[in-house]
């Protein structure tokens, strides 16, 4: 009797096997049908992909009733279904992201993470990175820092005057502790910057050498600019100049679970812990509706219900790219832009910006003295990302969460 039933338990074990290497099989064959664009992306209609017209030109009319909108894209199975751009702007037009760009440097931990070269994110970044080694640092985590939980000082300009600094690791290493490591949220970018140094000592390879190796050049993406400071440090909690076409391959790759085209760039697994809400709900950012997200390891969470779960990088200024993983569509959007040359940030005479004491202040001077035409951003001296004030959204916040339902209804038969 025993031997029987090691017999039935046998096939009972060897029949899991063999079902789930069908799954894994089928899994796999469906990624490597589905389609993913090259160095040109094919199109398809609303109703080749089931989408309501009705709706996607609300969500179109809603996204440029805001005339800071530059581009937008609407991407369904991979395909584009709807662009428009405005006025001046086109396909290629590059927008700047802004905090954006944390979504994107944040997949190359997770990156590091599968490769080995980071053991778990719940170590201790100290592990890592020898100035985090002190009584007051030395148990702050990978984790925390990605989920805004470090327990940094968080001062009222939120280490946005960083962003004058010619080295901003050195600034961002030297940012000590206020509160609890995993007590609360606070949007911090010093939190971000922090990926960078980290990737640096684990790979030898600065963040803007390894997203163009690890990602970038693996999913077609090559007509882009990722900014450094003057010091060489990569920006990794901002700055990346790219199309919006570009910025929704990125997304396409997070919707389909860190595969491209038959290839694994990112795990699932770590995909699935990104767009897994650690907060339910976040403070508010200074806008309408800012208040209703959730947030995960650098990714934004806008829906989290039986409906729908969307999933958004997000920047200052109103950069967006949205991902409904579940109907496998990705809506970028971005804001009016014109890119300085280089890709090293020099503010040649606005160099005196860090000492005014306010980044709104800072932003303020810059563009009245563009405007005066006593600089010029376009062509002059100054290199720097910089958005003006034609590029600044105001709509497109306050009609956010009307926007985000739209996406979440955008199939015909969910109207």
């Amino acid at each position: 009797m025993n031997k029987i039933n090691n017999l039935l338990d046998n096939r009972g074990g060897i029949l899991l096997l063999i079902t789930l290497l069908i799954s894994s099989f089928t899994i796999a064959e469906a990624l490597a049908e589905a389609y993913f664009p090259g160095n040109t992306w094919e199109t398809r209609t609303a109703q080749e992909s089931n989408l309501n017209e009705g709706q996607l030109d609300k969500l179109f009319e809603l996204t440029f009733s805001d005339q800071a909108t530059m581009g937008a894209v609407l991407i369904k199975d991979g395909y584009i279904v709807k662009e428009q751009y405005a006025d001046g702007f086109d396909q290629n037009s590059y927008g700047t992201s802004w905090s954006t760009a944390k979504s994107f440097y944040a997949a190359l931990i997770g990156i590091s993470l599968d490769r080995g070269e980071i053991d778990s994110l719940d170590d201790p970044i100290s592990k890592y990175v020898k100035e985090y080694d002190t009584p007051e640092k030395k148990d702050i985590t990978i984790r925390q820092i990605l989920n805004m939980t470090s327990g940094l000082e968080f001062p009222s300009h939120e280490h946005e005057k960083m962003f004058f600094e010619d080295d901003h690791m050195k600034y961002a290493l030297n940012v000590g502790v206020e509160s609890e490591p995993g007590a609360k949220f606070e949007y911090n970018n010093v939190n971000s910057m922090i990926m960078g140094e980290i990737l640096r000592n684990v790979t030898g390879k600065t963040a803007k050498t390894l997203i163009d190796e690890r990602i970038f050049s693996k999913i077609g993406l090559d007509d882009y600019t990722a900014w450094e400071d003057s010091a060489g440090n990569t920006l990794t909690y901002c700055c990346l100049d790219m199309s919006a076409r570009d910025y929704s391959r990125f997304g396409l790759l997070f919707s389909r679970d860190g595969n491209w085209n038959g290839k694994k760039i990112i795990s699932k697994d770590y995909v699935d812990e990104s767009l897994k809400p650690y907060w339910g709900s976040t403070p508010s950012m200074g806008w309408i509706h800012s208040d209703t997200r959730g947030y995960s390891l650098q990714w934004w969470i806008s829906k989290n219900n039986d409906q729908a779960k969307i999933y958004n990088t997000s920047g200052k200024f109103g950069q967006f790219v949205f991902i409904d993983k579940a109907r496998d569509i990705i809506f970028t959007r971005i804001t009016k832009y014109y890119p300085t040359s280089g890709e090293v940030q020099n503010f040649g005479p606005l160099r005196f910006l860090k000492f005014l004491g306010s980044v709104d202040a800072a932003v303020g001077v810059a563009r009245f003295l563009n405007n005066m035409g006593l600089i010029k951003f376009v062509g002059g001296s100054v290199q720097t990302p910089v958005t003006l004030e034609e590029g600044e959204s105001k709509e497109f916040y306050e009609q956010y969460i009307e926007i985000v339902d739209t996406i979440a209804t955008l199939e015909a038969d969910e109207t």
